[in-house]
């Protein structure tokens, strides 16, 4: 889904709606991007005037409110939640959420560390093999055993 830039947002028209192309240049995401928002129950359809779909200034927030939990490693389901406790009042639930988030990302940190030092490992033991000797990275790989 194509990021748009901000650079130059666009004036929203004097009722202070947005079309759906407008509102997504004024968000800097893609059309299609507010569209999978709508249909994941994060941002809501709005009401029509005449043949267009109008979208109030406060779309453009929302967006920006999903757009940063996501940087933050917050899955859509997570940024449903803390939506749903926009208002801060539950702070408990909301830091519920977070320290799900944080345990999850701990957990993740954790196993691409496992990761790394595999890799390095069999990386050191190609290096170390002969060029007459099988890669001990493709033995690994097809489940041959790789000697340590």
């Amino acid at each position: 889904m194509g990021k748009k830039s901000t650079a130059s947002v666009p004036k929203s028209s004097s009722s202070g709606a947005f079309t759906v192309g407008r509102l997504a240049e004024a968000a800097g995401v893609g059309v299609e991007t507010i569209r999978y928002y709508q249909s994941r129950g994060l941002l809501r359809v709005p009401g029509t005037r005449g043949t267009y779909r109008v979208y109030p200034h406060s779309a453009v927030q929302r967006i920006a409110f999903i757009k940063r939990a996501q940087t933050l490693g917050f899955n859509l389901d997570e940024v449903g939640t803390l939506l749903d406790l926009e208002d801060g009042r539950n702070r408990r639930a909301v830091q519920a959420v977070t320290v799900a988030r944080l345990r999850q990302l701990e957990s993740k940190l954790a196993d691409l560390g496992r990761m790394q030092e595999a890799l390095s490992e069999l990386l050191e033991l190609c290096r170390q093999a002969g060029s007459a000797q099988s890669c001990p990275i493709i033995e690994s790989l097809t489940g041959v055993s790789v000697p340590t």
